[in-house]
């Protein structure tokens, strides 16, 4: 009877503690949305990728013409020739793979790119978060949109839009 007791003790401590827990829930994609910074910074992002890809690909097609021309030509060309073809299409073909690698790579220039104009964005709705979790008393804040485990949740406890009337893009 005793260890009952004590049982049915911490489980209605355990229930009285998760009912006092404050949470509330934010949809990001659609707080991201709605900030036009982020939107001109994601277009600023596309356009650079686009340009930089193009590059990328204009270098590759270079050592692809340079390959075709030295299958036309190999039958015409000395051993010294050839191994100087060889060695300059080698060359273009890296030259392709260093440019891909400089601006695509884990730390190439999109990412820093990326960094430097979505960061401030990021910091700034996370300011938000703080602010609001801080003013509501809330003990967590999940993320809808990242969170696959999420099935169901009350529109009654989405902040989303105090979110962004912290941020100075009210939609009341």
């Amino acid at each position: 009877m005793k260890k009952f007791a004590i049982l049915l003790l911490a489980v209605l401590a355990g229930i009285a503690a998760a009912s006092a827990q404050k949470f509330a829930m934010v949809d990001m994609e659609y707080i991201l949305k709605n900030v036009p910074s982020y939107e001109m910074a994601n277009e600023q992002l596309n356009q650079l990728s686009q340009r930089w890809q193009r590059e990328v690909e204009a270098v590759g097609t270079e050592a692809q013409t340079m390959y075709q021309n030295f299958l036309a030509d190999k039958v015409f060309l000395t051993d010294e020739q050839i191994k100087k073809r060889e060695s300059e299409i080698v060359a273009k073909e890296k030259e392709a793979t260093d440019l891909r690698y400089k601006y695509f790579g884990p730390e190439g220039e999109l990412y820093k790119k990326r960094q430097s104009l979505l960061k401030p964005i990021q910091d700034e709705v996370y300011e938000a978060i703080k602010k609001v979790a801080s003013e509501r008393s809330y003990q967590a804040i999940f993320d809808r949109a990242s969170s696959s485990n999420i099935i169901f949740a009350s529109p009654a406890i989405d902040v989303s839009n105090e979110v962004l009337n912290k941020m100075g893009y009210g939609k009341n």
